[in-house]
This record gives structure tokens, sequence and C-alpha cells, in this order.
């Protein structure tokens, strides 16, 4: 008798896990052998193996689809399969396994294995038996997007999972506006081959001087992770300072990439600066939305109080700045730390001079782009370079966006932010029915993508000016694709397969947090009927919110936004508008998509 330690995993953590736990137990009792299984996924890991069980296991068999830690396995052979075979083929699975322990027959050829190394130099997982480990490589990588969400972290899962696949290994950095996780240590940079930047905001590149750079934004990575694998590894080194060797060779393919990046550049730069200034906008508003529970709508009319310390906090401060932090990080993007002193100043004009949010999008293009001008344009000594980024560069830049802000760009940018914001303020009827409409639309068409972030960040710049029903059309369309899309899984199963109705709880939970990337799954899957679903449903949302004058002075939070006294007005008919856009796009899924055949699991 034999004893056996076990891993499954798969990327939901749910179905497969499961029933490759299950299975490979059943098998190893029917063989006369002892096993332990540790299930691993989206929902932590369960039944956790000790010090004690690996001590004492004769062999380790991980039945995976997604990268795992192996270093706690050092010293003991693995073997190592899929969740698909470990359901199917159980037996030769285990089989398989155990001839690697001490005394055993030849390895099938079943799965790959991994014989007794230390755990610095265990070979990563090969995608086929024709694959040697010797073709294995070692890639680094960051994902990013301007809230450090949902696109972050299915953009790493997608890089992970093609990187297994492919027969290599991968270590993801994660940031957002919520922090860097996973952080890359400089020893896992220098034993790298290549990095994978999919970053839809800027990314310092310095720390990895030297190494093939290949980069890319987190859609391309989730849809097309092999591809990115496949071009960090063919990609030019990066020079010193973390930018691409002038000198290096590329691939047509990097080529197109880099025509695409020029094209997606000023996109890449504005939500740059809204990843920064997300925080202070949410920190904003909720302070604002505490001072009303507290002191009601004049609670900075209350010398003295708490509430009007709250509204100083929040309303004379926050929203003030906010559109100073989005100029800064916008010319930041651009022209790294040189173009944050312009940027900074030029946005706090813009708010000061009444241009707004649409002034502070301007002056953070013109103070980027100026400061990168005057960097590549001004020539000094040698032992004069180092003032530029932190004397000349700034000075100038700042003396010039400050006099064209004044003198130039507010006033015209000025008048159309109040005629916008008049226009925002007067509509009636048929005119707010079109704009939730629109919001609501835009809100779901790409998830998360340009047009959805379009009109998140254009609501966003209304908190400035005090308009705040956009906000709550915005954020109510935002919920419902993912909402409805979970809600049709568990009400027409027929129409979904195993993956998707796995998908469908978390899928709620994103939903109802404000995450519309939870839909991506299920659109990614069947875009023409899913989209239009969607899209009709949001609408939906965005143009009853609108027409019923709800309001919300805090950008995110989903439906926890709703529990903090007075932070939406009108509260019933908000959620309303959200559980209408649920029902108009689970009815509409379960017209527009067709009922599948679901094939039985065979253990």
């Amino acid at each position: 008798m034999k004893q056996i330690v076990a891993v499954t995993s798969c990327p939901t953590g749910i179905a497969h896990t499961l029933m490759a736990a299950e299975a490979l137990k059943k098998t190893a009792q029917q063989l006369g052998h002892g096993i332990k299984v540790e299930t691993q996924g989206s929902v932590g890991s369960k039944n956790v193996l000790t010090e004690r069980d690996i001590a004492e296991a004769d062999v380790v068999l991980l039945a995976t689809d997604i990268q795992i830690e192996l270093g706690r396995f050092a010293g003991k052979p693995v073997y190592e399969t899929r969740t698909s075979e470990a359901i199917v083929h159980s037996r030769e699975v285990i089989e398989g396994a155990l001839a690697l322990a001490p005394g055993g027959a030849p390895p099938t050829p079943m799965a790959k294995s991994t014989m007794s190394v230390p755990a610095a130099e265990i070979p990563v997982p090969v995608k086929s038996d024709s694959t040697k480990v010797s073709n294995a490589r070692r890639l680094v990588g960051i994902t990013a997007c301007p809230t450090g969400i949902a696109h972050t972290f299915m953009a790493a899962n997608a890089l992970e999972k093609a990187a297994v696949a492919l027969g290599h290994t991968i270590r993801i950095e994660t940031q957002g506006s919520v922090g860097a996780k996973n952080q890359l240590t400089a020893e896992e940079i220098a034993a790298a081959d290549a990095v994978v930047i999919a970053a839809d905001t800027k990314v310092d590149l310095s720390r990895f001087a030297g190494k093939p750079i290949y980069m890319t934004g987190t859609k391309a990575a989730m849809h097309a992770g092999q591809d990115a694998i496949n071009a960090a590894l063919t990609a030019a080194p990066a020079d010193s300072s973390g930018g691409r060797s002038p000198d290096a060779g590329s691939s047509a393919e990097q080529a197109k990439a880099g025509r695409s990046q020029t094209r997606t550049g000023p996109y890449k730069h504005l939500m740059t600066g809204v990843s920064y200034m997300l925080p202070v906008v949410i920190a904003g508003g909720l302070a604002i939305a505490l001072a009303f529970a507290i002191g009601g709508v004049n609670a900075a009319d209350q010398p003295g109080t708490l509430a009007a310390a709250l509204s100083q906090i929040g309303g004379a401060t926050a929203f003030h700045l906010f559109v100073a932090v989005l100029s800064a990080f916008i010319a930041f993007s651009i022209a790294d730390r040189p173009g944050i002193a312009p940027g900074l100043i030029g946005g706090m004009l813009a708010q000061t001079l009444g241009a707004g949010f649409l002034g502070g999008i301007v002056s953070g293009f013109l103070a980027g782009y100026l400061t990168k001008f005057l960097s590549t344009n001004i020539r000094l000594p040698v032992n004069l370079e180092g003032l530029k980024p932190v004397l000349i560069l700034p000075f100038l830049s700042t003396i010039i966006v400050g006099l064209l802000m004044i003198f130039a760009i507010a006033p015209p940018v000025q008048a159309l932010n109040n005629g916008l914001n008049n226009w925002l303020n007067g509509m009636q009827g048929a005119n707010r029915l079109l704009l939730g409409m629109i919001l609501g639309g835009m809100m779901a068409f790409d998830m998360g993508g340009p047009i959805n972030k379009a009109a998140y960040t254009f609501a966003v710049g209304l908190l400035a000016s005090k308009i705040y029903a956009p906000m709550a059309a915005v954020m109510a369309a935002g919920m419902t694709p993912a909402l409805g899309l979970g809600l049709a899984a568990f009400l027409f199963k027929n129409r979904f397969d195993l993956e998707e109705r796995e998908a469908g709880g978390p899928a709620l939970v994103l939903g109802i947090s404000f995450i519309t990337e939870g839909a991506i799954p299920f659109a990614a899957k069947d875009p023409i009927r899913v989209i239009p679903a969607l899209v009709l449903g949001s609408a939906t949302a965005g143009a009853i919110s609108m027409v019923m004058g709800v309001q919300l002075l805090v950008p995110h939070g989903g439906i926890f936004a709703a529990l903090i006294p007075g932070a939406v007005t009108h509260l019933a008919y908000y959620l309303i508008a959200i559980a209408a856009g649920t029902f108009v796009t689970t009815v509409a899924l379960f017209f527009l998509k067709r009922p599948i055949t679901l094939p039985s699991p065979a253990l």
C-alpha cells in the first residue's frame, strides 16, 4: 500500500476541481492505496495538506489547470496532469503517479512527471509529452487596469494558464488603485527569460532593463494569452532605462503591436490619470455622504460640527483636488516624473478657473506632451543633464502650461464646461431618458473597455460640478450585465455550459459590487447574442435612474454604496432601476441564447 498526496485545481476551483478530487479518492481506494487531496481555486484552498502529510507520502500527484506553488514538495516525486485526465482516466493517472514512487514501475506516458529535485530546480509543467523540460522558459509579468480589480486579475489568470499550456512558468504582479500584489523580487526578474506587461495604465519598466519586454493591453492578454507569451519570448531586450532597444530586431507581429499601442496611447494616458484619481474621488465622495448622513443637506453650513468637517474634507478639498490629480498623472504617463508638476498645477488652474474636468484632461495632455518635447529637444552638457528632470523641465513646462491655461485654454473650455453643466441640470423627460440609455448602453457594450471607461469617466468628472445623476445611472447600468447573466445561468441552465454555470454565482457577487467585467467570460463565448442582451438591460437601468432623478455621491461600491446614509437619493427608484435592468437582461438572454446539449461528466 502506497500513500499519495494530491492537489486538484481549476480556474474557478469548483466543478472540475472537486470532480477530479472525488475521482482520485475513489480510484485510490479501489486500488488499495491511501490518498489525501487538497483542492484549490477561486474559493480558496480546502483540506490543505500538512507538512506531515507530504513527508509521509510516497508520491505527489498534481491534477491542475492553473499554476500552483511547488516548493513545499521538494524532495518528493511529483506527477502532473490535468483535471480532465484525472476525471476521465483516474486509474491511469494513479498508476502513473505510483510508478514514480520508490520501487515503482516505469512511468506511463499518460501525463508528465517531475522527479525528486531541490525546490529551486523543480521543472515547470510541459504542454505535452513530446515537449522537453529543457524548452521550458521562465517569465515574469505585470497586469494593471485603472481600478486594478477585474481586468487586472483576469489578465493575470489568463497569462498564467497560457504559460502552463505552453510549458513555461510565469509570475505575475498585479497593479491598480488598490496597490501592487504579488510583487516581483529582484531575483525573480533576474532569472526571467522575458517580461509580459498587460496594462491599460502606465507601468514603470526601469527594473526590467536588459530583459525582452512585450507590452499589450489586459483585454488582449485575456483573449490571446499564448500569443502574448510567445511574443514576449521573441521580443527585443529593453535598454538601460527599461525602454526598447532601438537597434534590436523585431518581428512583424511586434511591429504591428507597437503601431496598435501608439494608436491607443492617449487612452492609456487618460486611464492612468483615472486610476490615480479614483481613490481621491472615492474618499471624497464617502466623506460627503457621511456629512449628509450626520448633518443633512446643509452640512457645510454648520461651523464647528463633525458634519461640516467631513464636508470640508470631501467637498471642499478632495473634490477640488481630484481634477489636479487626474491632470498630473495623465502628464506623468506621457512624460514620467517631470510631467507631474506642470500637470498638477495645470489641473488646479483648470478647477479654479471653472474649466472643470474637461480642462483637467486638456492640461494633463498639454503638460505631458510639452514636457516630453522639451526633454527631447533641450540639450545640456553631461554634467548638467541631471538638472533637467528636477529643475529645468518642471519649471519651463509649469510656466508655459500655466500661462496657456489662464489666457488661452481655460476660457473656452470653461464656456464648454458651463454649457455642458447647464444642459445636464436642465434636462427633462426625453433628454434624460436618452442620456440614461446612452450611458447605460456604453457601460455594457465592452464591459470595462474604452467605451465603458468613457461613460464612467464622464460621470465621475461631473461629480466635481455637483452633478450626481449620471453617476447613479452609470453605476446602476454597470451592475446589471453580471447580475443578469448570473440570474440567467441559474434560471435557464440549458442555455449555458458547465463552466458558465459555475461562473454564475461569482458573476452575481461581481455584479452587486459594480464590477461589470464579471460578464466577460459569458460574452467572450457568445458575443453576438450576449452583448445585445447586456446593452438592452443596462440601457433600461440607466434610463430609469436618470428619468427618476436618482443621484449618487460616490463613484464606486455597487449596491454597498446604498447602505451609506445620504449616498443615494431616491433609493427605491435606484433599486428599481437595477432590478429592471437585471430582469430585461435575463429575459433577453432567454430569447437570444439557444438551448445547448450538456454532456454528463464521466467519473
